[in-house]
């Protein structure tokens, strides 16, 4: 990957605020954490309403093809076919740029974004506060999967089944080394034993969780980082979410007084589905399959990421810390399936 040219970035962004607000102009431009496939940035504007004096603008990796995760200007179709849905907190798209890198903008939404059982913050929120956001975040799945995508314009993105689904994360772990993949062939023949049959596909996340959403307290104020977004089975997102009420992989150190009992404000597996389905019913019977999957989606993914941390000069102890938690997570997936083909 080649470096982002500064002052080309600049410009490039200043014509399009331009164009955008007439008479605005770039104030400042400062890196932002979040996501991992594109760069992101906030962007301070004088001259524009005051709705939108601070603007994030995503750009995808410069010198990188920008398909598939990089593809930012597919984050910003989903975005633009969602934002004006009622009860979605889809941000707003103001503009963008198919250049080469590619780039969009959006509103910036204020918040505070937090994972209660995986991050740990020096300010983290009230164990009360944990639970209402969690909540929400299961309603809002519920508003969004209620959402067909022929009507917001997305009828014709490929639908991609949960066998699909499955055989993503199985190729990626195919890059791995094999002490980074562990019992992954035992989960995996496990879940391409019995994989269940689509239902019908709504707009998916792909990794729909409370770090990937702003919270105005615990208010649900945005839904954020749509790097790997499709249409799908609406139970990969649902299961997603619920993994997180009980995850077995770790980014952070161990968790301070204030950030354990942030964590203790999680709802349980049952209550936040309990949530979700008060707002949209849905079959569940296959959701240990997808629960499954979910972990062994996890796994993968920190496979991967595990393998690009070990050829760094100084790795990231955060990786070290989650390639620890490998074993955890695909044993977790494996007594899901096991459990659910028990009771079956």
């Amino acid at each position: 990957m080649t470096e982002l040219d500064p002052t080309q970035f600049h410009d490039r962004v200043s014509r399009s605020v331009a164009a955008r607000f007439p008479g605005a102009t770039v104030e400042a431009l400062d890196r932002l954490h979040g996501g991992v496939s594109s760069l992101t940035f906030r962007a301070a504007l004088a001259g524009a309403p005051d709705a939108h004096r601070r603007i994030v603008v995503k750009v995808a990796p410069p010198g990188l093809e920008p398909v598939r995760n990089r593809d930012v200007l597919r984050q910003a179709r989903v975005l633009d076919a969602l934002h004006p849905v009622s009860g979605v907190a889809a941000p707003e798209v103001l503009f963008t740029d198919d250049g080469a890198p590619p780039l969009f903008a959006m509103t910036y939404v204020d918040g505070q974004s937090y994972e209660p059982l995986t991050d740990v913050l020096d300010d983290p929120p009230e164990p009360e506060v944990v639970r209402e956001r969690a909540e929400a975040a299961a309603r809002m799945l519920a508003r969004l999967q209620g959402v067909e995508p022929a009507d917001v314009g997305l009828a014709d993105e490929p639908v991609l089944s949960p066998a699909e689904e499955l055989g993503r994360w199985r190729r990626l772990f195919e890059t791995c080394p094999d002490d980074l993949r562990g019992d992954e062939d035992a989960l995996h023949a496990e879940l391409v034993r019995d994989v269940p049959e689509s239902v019908e596909a709504r707009i998916l996340h792909g990794d729909y969780r409370l770090a990937n959403m702003q919270f105005d307290g615990a208010r649900l104020a945005a839904l954020i980082d749509w790097e790997i977004w499709s249409v799908g089975d609406p139970r990969s997102d649902l299961a997603w979410l619920l993994m997180h009420t009980d995850p077995r992989h770790r980014f952070a150190g161990p968790p301070d007084d204030a950030n354990r009992r942030a964590g203790e404000g999680m709802p349980t597996r049952e209550e936040l589905l309990a949530t979700y389905r008060r707002e949209r019913e849905i079959d569940t019977a296959e959701l240990p399959w997808f629960l499954g999957c979910c972990h062994y989606k996890t796994a993968s993914t920190i496979a991967v990421l595990a393998k690009q941390n070990r050829r760094r000069e100084q790795p990231d102890a955060a990786m070290v810390r989650a390639e620890e938690s490998l074993p955890a997570v695909i044993g977790r997936g494996l007594e899901l399936v096991r459990a659910a083909d028990r009771a079956g």
